[in-house]
């Protein structure tokens, strides 16, 4: 397994231009796994909701429960 200083080391390596496309590369994939995460949670809670473990709240509800 490598350590991020080992990947920074081997990207390093290439010229600047293949580092800033390494880098468009890698943000690209993390904001599709992102998106990805985002549907399975977003599929979850709506199989939640319509077997009815979840019920619509208000917005002051939401807070209420965040900050308590």
């Amino acid at each position: 397994m490598h350590t991020y200083n080992d990947v920074l080391e081997s990207v390093e390596k290439f010229s600047a231009f293949d580092q800033l496309e390494i880098a468009d590369i890698i943000r690209k994939r993390a904001i599709e796994e992102r998106r990805n995460e985002l549907k399975k949670e977003i599929l979850q809670a709506r199989k939640e909701f319509k077997s009815g473990k979840l019920k619509p709240k208000t917005v002051d509800e939401i807070i209420e429960e965040l900050f308590h």
